[in-house]
């Protein structure tokens, strides 16, 4: 009956793609609200209390310049080198099949599971200068735990699985027939990485990059054991933070932290809007 009424309107509603979109959009747009909007703009309102000279004073100040310089500039590194050594790896991973293999695969998912301050621990041991890596090291004069090299260091171990498990599936997925139709043309093997397979593999390549870029900026546990925490030399602004709060300055806290939001903020948005440009641009070619 309701389908033979339905039929003979002038127009019908079209079927809802999930059951009860109405109820699950609006829990959604609720737990959204709960768990991110409130808190952020608690966040900005806590920090417009200083009022705007006290605010543009404590984001400026030579100390909580350099922590942010360093985060940023560490965080930046490491998802740089995160993104080259994550493509290796899910290279070698989908590409190649070798005893191990899959007892690599499951380590590579280890920084996930381990606690962070136990990495930071583990890692600070290991590149102390009487550690096993760092001792080796010595000799050149090159100091890793307590300087920010080792700050980039526990960034590049917790954020390399945040690179391969995004690329690693779209690796998977590729269809080398394309590969075997390029090379019977006659393209060398730096042409079809090149040319073939990278526009596919690059915009999966970005997020990784942006995931492992935010995952190291905000990252506290496994930096403060191998940075040193020396201010104005390897200090976070994570870090910053929490002894703001520790000193009940909780508005200059917040001034940092929104500091920190917006430029993350705006640099994935602009790695956001080059990834829908490379798909875009893929899709044309």
């Amino acid at each position: 009956m309701a389908s033979t009424f339905l039929s003979r309107l002038p127009f019908r509603p079209k079927p809802s793609v999930i059951p009860g979109f109405g109820i699950t959009l609006g829990l959604s747009l609720l737990w959204l609200t709960l768990l991110v909007l409130i808190p952020l703009a608690s966040l900005f309102l806590k920090s417009a209390t200083l009022g705007w000279e006290p605010f543009f004073n404590t984001i400026t100040a030579p100390r909580v310049l350099a922590a942010l310089r360093l985060s940023f500039g560490a965080a930046l590194i490491a998802a740089a080198i995160n993104g080259v050594l994550g493509l290796l790896v899910a290279w070698v991973l989908v590409r190649y099949d070798f005893p191990g293999r899959r007892l690599v695969d499951a380590l590579v998912d280890i920084p996930f599971a381990l606690p962070t301050a136990i990495a930071g621990i583990a890692l600070t041991t290991l590149w102390a200068e009487n550690g096993w890596l760092g001792a080796l090291l010595a000799p050149l004069g090159i100091k890793v735990s307590f300087t920010p090299l080792g700050i980039i260091v526990a960034l590049v171990f917790i954020g390399l699985p945040f690179v391969v498990r995004t690329v690693q599936p779209v690796l998977q997925d590729f269809d080398k027939e394309v590969e075997e139709a390029a090379e019977s043309l006659g393209a060398s093997s730096w042409q079809i990485f090149s040319k073939v397979i990278w526009p596919s593999i690059m915009p999966a390549t970005l997020t990784g990059f942006a995931l492992a870029f935010a995952r190291a900026l905000g990252e506290y546990g496994s930096v403060i054991f191998i940075a040193g925490n020396l201010p104005m030399v390897s200090e976070i602004a994570p870090l910053l933070i929490v002894i703001k709060l520790e000193e009940f300055a909780y508005a200059e806290a917040t001034a940092i932290a929104a500091i920190m939001l917006i430029a993350s903020f705006l640099l994935l948005l602009a790695i956001n809007i080059l990834q829908r440009w490379s798909e875009r641009r893929e899709q044309r070619g």
